[in-house]
């Protein structure tokens, strides 16, 4: 299963759980802040040990997209269904 990466202003990273229920490049769009790089990873780069997990890093000069936030993915959506009618 895939996992999103985005890191956070703390100097961290935020991982978000996919459930299935939107395709992982909406759910990027709508949940990773506006302007936030991310990547999507498989689980297994994800370290199991949770212990240092303020430690972890990860490399986001060339990430999979940017997040645009939530109150722009549903306007976006929103302008679509509308075309669409």
């Amino acid at each position: 299963m895939t996992k999103i990466l985005y890191p956070n202003s703390e100097g961290g990273i935020c991982v978000i759980h996919p459930t299935g229920e939107l395709p992982i490049e909406d759910i990027c769009q709508k949940d990773v802040p506006a302007g936030t790089p991310y990547l999507i990873v498989e689980n297994d780069v994800i370290p199991s040990d949770r212990t240092f997990r303020n430690a972890w890093e990860a490399n986001f000069s060339n990430p999979d997209g940017y997040g645009i936030g939530a109150d722009a993915y549903f306007e976006a959506k929103a302008a679509a269904e509308e075309a669409e009618q």
